[in-house]
């Protein structure tokens, strides 16, 4: 496999985590792209089968100085009282990522309504994850990485990626069968 197929491969799962990391398209695409410029850069030599958990881990570094970056600015702007800079908080950014699932239910118009509130709420409530869980989460889950490639690509150690991904699961469910019990007592 040559790097250009991997990357193709790669790109839009990759931006699709990043978007759910920033809630911010611009920035996930910024991030994925400077993720790939640097593996390109530093280990275009390697071989192919080392790229994958290179380009996670690699990709998390990024957004994980993205979020530090965030903090920091964040606090530079409290500190100054502009309230209406720091972070963008864009709630339809990633609304692309829900064409990679598939529902029976779209094939009628109040199926395809169901289909995206369904994924809204999933988004939502991923988003809503601390980052570190979110981080497990979409590497074992969405990704599929093992708890050892995980663990390389948070850069820490077993047991803290299997923690932080049951703590996510446990928040993630809380968090669905909250929305389905309020959908139950309001009719919406």
């Amino acid at each position: 496999m040559s790097l250009d197929s991997f990357l193709q491969s790669v790109e839009r799962r990759a931006f699709k985590l990043a978007v759910l990391a920033t809630r911010n398209e611009a920035d996930a695409f910024d991030l994925v792209q400077d993720s790939m410029l640097k593996l390109v850069n530093s280990y275009s030599e390697n071989e192919s089968a080392e790229w994958p958990l290179l380009f996670q881990r690699i990709l998390q570094n990024c957004i994980r100085d993205w979020h530090r970056a965030n903090v920091r600015k964040n606090r530079l702007y409290w500190l100054k009282g502009d309230s209406s800079a720091g972070c963008d908080m864009e709630r339809g950014a990633g609304e692309h990522w829900e064409s990679t699932i598939k529902d029976g239910r779209a094939e009628t118009p109040h199926g395809l309504l169901a289909c995206e509130q369904d994924i809204e709420r999933i988004q939502n409530a991923i988003e809503a994850l601390p980052y570190r869980q979110q981080q497990s989460f979409l590497l074992r889950s969405w990704e599929g990485y093992s708890v050892e490639d995980t663990a390389s690509a948070m850069q820490c150690s077993k047991s803290s990626v299997k923690t932080h991904h049951a703590r996510a699961l446990k928040a993630l469910r809380r968090a669905l069968e909250n929305d389905d019990e309020h959908i139950e007592k309001t009719g919406s």
